[in-house]
């Protein structure tokens, strides 16, 4: 679910991860330039399609073969969503991944079966840069396997700080005062909330997904009752209430018209030019913001989706995807393959990143500091990670279990042709299945 940046100026950008190679980076940190075979490596890194992944990767791989002569980083690119989802899984079973690849961690990890597929890093000496809470979403058993592309995320709602600011309204801790707001800003002739159903349909579940942290605030045991079969988003009240937030938004008209027309690109460029007030979103697309709307980024703010409780308003939590190694890489890039996921998972991986991506959350890997300047949303978000009890991880990262249809089925029900009840019911099928697949108790 990471999904667009802005495009920097090439030449910035090789001016910068020059400089930052020959500052930052050693033979002593990142590994001797000569490939461990004795000649010139291509490696092939798959990543999704979004701006973020894309400049992500094209900034390290840059970085890294500066100081790697002998290894060259041939970025491609899969789709983003489901239809990506199915391209991992297609490419692993047949064998027929690339040398490194970008992927979920968390649920949809455990989803492609890394014991079969992937090469274990435990042992490696680079994992110890890496944040112990990041291994515990690429894990299976006591095998570790991937390093985090990029940083942590927040999901909740971004906001247009400007029509805020003109209509006089304060940033909600509760769900009463979101809606209060959105009566307001509709009464302004302006769209209070922004959806984008027509091609990036994974935009469609931030309502249910990043309302976990109240979830968890209310039912502190629910994804270990979830994932052993005994709660249900349907039956449960505090979870159905993250479908009923959808409905209750939709029933008000509080969505814009072209809800089933717009797009994630159209959805920012709406909420930076102020026809839409606020969009339900992750962090992952802050960035973009200037590349559709420039100068758009310092008005947009961001706050965690509101609960009922003021005093348990917090964030749900995103960790970063993971960069894994298929066991179809040959044994002569193995090693030059290794070294790349160290270089990842280093200070000076993350100073490519940076100079790459402006970062959109704190990073997993350690001693790495954020940057000076950075937008309005990501310093919003930030204090959630640093205040105790204020962020609570994803629900797909506490369980194996997320069904692969909620996206389609939340559509539905932001459109209006099913009910939350009825979404809900339909998504413990979908997730039923899942668990079954994966050979969990209590299904």
């Amino acid at each position: 679910m990471y999904r667009i940046s802005p495009r920097l100026n090439a030449a910035l950008v090789v001016v910068a991860l020059g400089a930052l190679v020959l500052s930052a980076c050693s033979a002593g940190d990142l590994g001797s330039s000569k490939d461990d075979g004795g000649g010139k490596v291509t490696l092939s890194f798959l990543v999704d399609n979004s701006d973020t992944a894309v400049k992500t990767a094209e900034a390290m791989g840059k970085a890294f073969t500066a100081a790697n002569p002998d290894i060259t980083i041939d970025v491609q690119t899969r789709p983003a969503g489901s239809e990506g989802d199915n391209v991992v899984k297609t490419r692993l079973s047949t064998g027929d991944m690339s040398d490194v690849f970008q992927y979920n961690s968390g649920s949809l990890f455990q989803a492609i079966n890394p014991r079969t597929n992937l090469v274990p890093l435990t042992g490696e000496a680079f994992l110890g840069n890496v944040q112990d809470q990041f291994f515990e979403t690429v894990s299976e058993g006591n095998d570790k396997y991937g390093v985090p592309f990029g940083t942590a995320l927040g999901g909740g709602v971004l906001y247009n700080k400007d029509v805020f600011k003109r209509l006089g309204l304060k940033v909600p801790l509760t769900w009463s005062e979101f809606m209060a707001n959105n009566a307001k800003i509709k009464k302004a002739k302006i769209d209070p909330v922004i959806q984008t159903y027509q091609t990036d349909t994974w935009t469609s579940q931030l309502f249910v997904l990043a309302d976990f942290h109240n979830v968890a605030a209310a039912e502190p045991d629910f994804a270990t009752q979830y994932t052993a079969g005994q709660k249900k988003y349907a039956t449960d009240p505090a979870a159905l209430k993250s479908f009923g937030r959808l409905q209750e938004v939709r029933d008000a008209g509080y969505l814009n018209k072209d809800f089933a027309s717009t797009n994630n690109v159209e959805g920012l460029k709406k909420l930076a030019t102020g026809t839409g007030a606020q969009y339900p979103m992750l962090t992952a697309v802050i960035s973009s913001i200037e590349t559709v709307a420039p100068g758009g980024i310092e008005k947009v703010g961001f706050f965690a989706l509101p609960g009922d409780d003021a005093a348990s308003n917090g964030l749900t939590a995103w960790y970063p995807p993971g960069v894994f190694i298929p066991k179809t890489t040959t044994d002569a890039k193995l090693a030059a393959a290794k070294k790349f996921l160290g270089f990842i998972a280093s200070k000076p991986g993350c100073e490519a990143q940076t100079a790459g991506v402006l970062p959109q959350g704190p990073y997993m890997v350690k001693d790495c500091p954020l940057p000076a300047g950075l937008p309005p949303a990501v310093t919003d978000m930030l204090p959630y990670f640093d205040k105790p009890g204020a962020s609570s991880p994803a629900l797909e990262f506490l369980s194996p279990v997320k069904g692969p249809s909620m996206e389609q089925i939340l559509i539905e029900v932001g459109s209006g042709i099913r009910s939350a009840k009825s979404g809900a019911e339909l998504y413990d099928k979908d997730v039923k299945k899942q668990a079954q697949q994966l050979g969990l108790k209590g299904w």
